[in-house]
């Protein structure tokens, strides 16, 4: 199996998040900057190798049919969101993620711009992101994140796709990514003990609460999800801490979720929003409101690379051929004078009509070693 795009690292301390909408004529030249976008990384990195940088390019549903013909990944699909009882999980526009990691900000600064630049006007900028950690892995709640993702070969078991279930994107993996903002003083205005109850662990200690003291809707307990054997479903989240540290800016968290199967992220999510049983929602939820949701496809490293061919007539999706200008009407015939009353005045030819002016056609328009 070829090597995926490097997404197992080292716990990163910063990162940045790019969510990129294709501009309707810009195929092309997005086309160029994925194929360019190993080199560019492996260019900056060399810079600083002790950065450990690493970019993660994810294509959207809509994007992938726009970008290359032949075949798609077979549960690439758009986000759906949910809408519970309580709260809701929005679904928002995507056709490109990069997700940019390194231990160092300056090297993701720098790559971001390089291939922002690339990109040009062929993509408009939804969203940018900086994340960082926090301590020692904890989000701006305090607690420990990311403590269920498994490690080693069982990490990459999870989030990478096999040759069974998808033999042409073998490598590759999903990727699920909501922006939560988290409101800090009412989080912050709950006793210790109150906060352990909403997560399902100690604070401090990071140590998980016994299975009959453990709220039913904590966001431990919501968030486990098995297969019909009984054995657990694994992802891997490389969340991350974002905000302002002003009192009145926004602040939250950064959900990345990579899996080799979607559904996984969706059970899991599904049971957040919603609850199994319905109504059972994941008590953070009070505490915490996702404002975005797209899901992405990592192709292989040697994909980006060599991109299959672009779909018939992608150049020109945006440009409809040109009709002719709509005719010019001559002015109107002047009338002769009256042989036996004194001669009218002459009248002024009518003003010629405006030559139509033509839309170009625009619509103006979400390693694996």
């Amino acid at each position: 199996m070829a090597a995926g795009q490097t997404i197992l690292t080292v716990k990163s301390k910063y990162a940045i998040f790019l969510t990129l909408r294709i501009e309707p004529d810009g195929v092309t030249r997005v086309r160029d900057t994925l194929e360019g976008l190993t080199g560019r990384v492996r260019t900056v990195g060399s810079r600083d190798p002790e950065s450990r940088l690493s970019v993660i390019a994810g294509i959207g549903s809509d994007a992938w049919d726009r970008l290359f013909s032949g075949p798609r990944p077979r549960q690439l699909r758009p986000f759906k969101g949910y809408a519970g009882e309580v709260h809701t999980a929005p679904s928002t526009p995507g056709d490109i993620l990069l997700h940019i990691k390194a231990q160092t900000m300056d090297v993701c600064y720098e790559i971001g711009q390089i291939l922002t630049t690339d990109f040009g006007d062929s993509v408009r900028t939804l969203e940018e992101i900086h994340g960082f950690r926090y301590f020692d892995l904890r989000d701006l709640t305090g607690f420990v994140d990311g403590t269920e993702n498994p490690e080693g070969d069982a990490a990459l078991e999870a989030i990478t796709v096999s040759e069974s279930e998808d033999p042409a994107f073998a490598g590759g993996s999903y990727i699920t990514v909501q922006r939560y903002e988290t409101d800090m003083a009412k989080w912050n205005a709950l006793s210790v003990e109150q906060q352990e109850a909403v997560f399902g662990r100690t604070k401090s200690e990071n140590i998980e609460m016994d299975e009959d003291e453990k709220p039913i809707n904590s966001h431990i307990a919501v968030n486990q999800v098995e297969d019909a054997e009984g054995n657990q479903l694994q992802i891997v989240r490389d969340n991350m801490p974002y905000g302002n540290a002003s009192g009145t800016g926004i602040k939250g968290t950064y959900y990345i979720a990579y899996s080799k199967n979607p559904d996984i992220t969706d059970e899991m999510l599904e049971k957040m929003f919603i609850g199994d049983p319905p109504g059972n929602y994941d008590a953070l939820l009070d505490f915490t409101t996702a404002v975005t949701g797209c899901e992405f496809f990592a192709p292989r490293a040697d994909f980006l690379d060599d991109l299959p061919p672009a779909p018939a007539g992608a150049k020109s999706e945006s440009t409809a051929p040109a009709g002719p200008p709509s005719p010019v009407e001559p002015p109107s015939p002047v009338e002769p004078p009256s042989p036996v009353e004194p001669p009218s005045p002459v009248e002024p030819p009518s003003p010629v009509e405006p030559v139509e002016t033509l839309s170009d056609g625009s619509l103006g328009i979400g390693s694996l070693r």
